[in-house]
């Protein structure tokens, strides 16, 4: 009757873990972003942005976000922007608020015919469940010269990492390799494949994600 007793404890503190930690690492996701863009003047425009994600084998609708922001170009090299966004997470099976503002700033050059981009982000996460957080972020992006069709498929690689300062530790890596393209003047499209790396209590887990992208600007 112990022995019984021992078992079925031991599975359900399993089955308790197994629920806290989240998806299985490995996990295949489906990643959705649609962004708008509206000029001010020439050198200020007005951005939102939607995103949606799905989890479990892309079963699970898990996670959405909303952003709005200004976006200010000092010159050709220097973007500034000051944004907003709101988060809503599946929690234990409930969706959680959280409040990010966050400031960015992102450097530009050409070397030859490649293009880079390096965007620094340091955003306040508030909760309402769990200790506030300060955390930066640093993507590096790199386009490739190479257009394709008509409307320009064009491939590039990107790398984004995430520092916490409560913790003082690297705790996320997203790796992008993907294709943006030129649908119309004004709309914009991206797919590409993401491998997230995240850092958990005891171990780091991994995502396979296949994410889209619509931008339109005007």
């Amino acid at each position: 009757m112990m022995k019984k007793r021992t078992v079925v404890l031991t599975v359900l503190i399993l089955m308790a873990c197994a629920t806290a930690y989240g998806y299985d690492d490995g996990d295949f996701q489906v990643w959705h972003t649609e962004v708008q863009e509206k000029s001010l003047n020439k050198n200020t425009k007005l951005t939102l942005e939607e995103e949606f994600r799905f989890g479990d084998d892309a079963s699970e609708f898990y996670y959405q976000h909303y952003d709005v922001g200004i976006a200010y170009g000092v010159n050709k090299n220097l973007d500034l922007g000051l944004n907003y966004r709101q988060v809503y997470e599946k929690k234990n099976g409930k969706f959680e608020t959280e409040n990010r503002p966050h400031i960015n700033a992102i450097l530009k050059w050409e070397m030859g015919d490649f293009k880079f981009e390096d965007r620094s982000r340091l955003q306040y996460r508030h909760f309402d469940y769990q200790s506030d957080l300060w955390q930066y972020r640093n993507k590096f992006t790199v386009k490739f010269p190479w257009k394709f069709s008509r409307i320009e498929i064009q491939p590039y690689i990107s790398d984004e990492i995430f520092l916490d300062f409560r913790n003082k530790s690297f705790s996320r890596n997203r790796f992008y390799s993907g294709l943006s393209m030129n649908l119309t003047k004004n709309l914009k499209a991206e797919i590409y494949y993401l491998l997230q790396s995240s850092r958990g209590k005891s171990s780091w887990s991994e995502a396979n994600v296949l994410g889209t992208k619509i931008k339109l600007a005007f």
